[in-house]
């Protein structure tokens, strides 16, 4: 085995099956573990997925908020112990990879248009033609 199968073999027990499917542009909830003391809890943060990157265990996504006005970006490890789970809360469209352009944005302009999967209510249109 060379070395590239060995950390591979490592990393593969560590890696995440469950996540949900997220695209660039969903409002997601991501449901991070807080150890305060001795107490654990949970801390719910939701905000629009702007950004992925990486690969394998290496993957990370940045979430961003607005807060009081001003906008606040976290980044998470999507493997990571210390996030219970991921939710989608919504669908938004996005023809990008990066939506770094919403951080210039204010007010209406920086909602996303929500995606429609499926298209099924047009396809029962078709075919009653």
């Amino acid at each position: 085995m060379n070395a590239q199968q060995i950390i591979e073999s490592v990393v593969q027990d560590q890696i995440k099956t469950d996540l949900p499917r997220m695209d660039v542009g969903d409002t997601i909830n991501v449901h991070t573990r807080i150890i305060e003391g001795d107490k654990e809890r949970i801390q719910v943060y939701q905000g629009v997925l702007i950004s992925r990157r990486g690969r394998g265990i290496n993957e990370m996504i940045t979430v961003r908020r607005i807060v009081d006005g001003q906008g606040v970006e976290r980044v998470f490890p999507l493997n990571s112990p210390r996030i219970a789970k991921f939710e989608i809360v919504r669908n938004g469209d996005a023809r990008r990879a990066k939506l770094y352009f919403l951080r210039d944005r204010v007010g209406k302009s920086r909602r996303l248009r929500d995606r429609r999967r499926g298209l099924k209510h047009l396809e029962g249109a078709r075919a009653k033609r």
